[in-house]
């Protein structure tokens, strides 16, 4: 008679944990992004590095929708786009705006782009450990992307507008590199803010929607063509104020101005919200 006993001697055979490769495909694109945006800043290319930055953001976005889209979710791929996220949107914003401008203002310059290096990995700390008490259709600050669109942005626009005029929006090289510091630490301190910010987490990508949203959306990318340095920016200055101008009208109307959820189906989170 045949045993199919397994010998106590013989220990079954372990599965070989795997990593998903798509989603963290666009994480390492996005890592490269931030890299590649140093590069150029060091080149003296700072519109490719600032171009860098706005790629990077655009892979960054994709890599968590693509995970949820193929089921490839993973703790690894979670930590790889953390850490993705402070070079892309940490570091190498900093650094952008130090080699260009701020490096002028002696140590104040690397203080304020130390402020908003520290403050990112602040940002995307604390988002790491809040992930499960907040409200998901607002960020806790403003998010490390559109914060380094920020800083990205305005050296972009000021290059370009420096090439085809002659004048650099009508300051001197002073007044831009103060504006730069105010840039740098606004939106450095902004991440790590308590005030709200639209996630756009609860739009929803698989529902059918208007015509009408079709069009406005061509709209969008037709005002963008225009000259995408000057709306990107703007429309990146309306949105880092628009988590202000939410937590001053929540005040108002006497409505809570944590994002920290208080639904029932959320851990108890009640101390946070005084």
């Amino acid at each position: 008679m045949h045993d199919d006993t397994v010998p106590d001697d013989v220990q079954p055979r372990k599965r070989r944990k795997g990593i998903y490769i798509l989603p963290n495909l666009f994480t390492l694109a996005a890592l490269f992004g931030g890299f590649y945006s140093v590069v150029m800043a060091m080149n003296a290319r700072f519109d490719l590095a600032a171009l860098g930055v706005f790629a990077a953001m655009i892979l960054d976005s994709l890599d968590g929708r693509v995970a949820r889209m193929t089921n490839t979710q993973s703790a690894f791929g979670e930590q790889m786009d953390s850490l993705s996220d402070m070079v892309s949107f940490g570091a190498a914003p900093a650094l952008i705006a130090y080699e260009w401008s701020l490096k002028g203002l002696g140590r104040w310059g690397w203080i304020a782009a130390f402020v908003y290096c520290a403050c990112a990995a602040l940002r995307l700390a604390r988002f790491n450990v809040n992930t499960g008490v907040v409200d998901k259709r607002w960020f806790q600050g403003l998010p490390s992307p559109a914060a380094a669109a920020l800083v990205a942005g305005f050296i972009w626009l000021v290059d370009e507008w420096g090439k085809r005029g002659g004048e650099v929006l009508y300051l001197s090289w002073t007044q831009i590199t103060w504006v730069t510091f105010a840039f740098t630490l606004y939106a450095g301190l902004t991440m790590v803010t308590n005030a709200p910010f639209y996630s756009f987490k609860d739009i929803q990508m698989k529902k059918s929607v208007p015509f009408a949203a079709i069009v406005l959306i061509a709209l969008g990318i037709a005002v963008i063509n225009i000259h995408p340095p000057t709306v990107l920016f703007g429309l990146f200055v309306m949105y880092g104020l628009s988590g202000y101008v939410v937590y001053a009208w929540r005040k108002a109307k006497g409505q809570p101005v944590s994002v920290i959820s208080t639904s029932t189906e959320e851990p108890d989170e009640r101390g946070l919200h005084n």
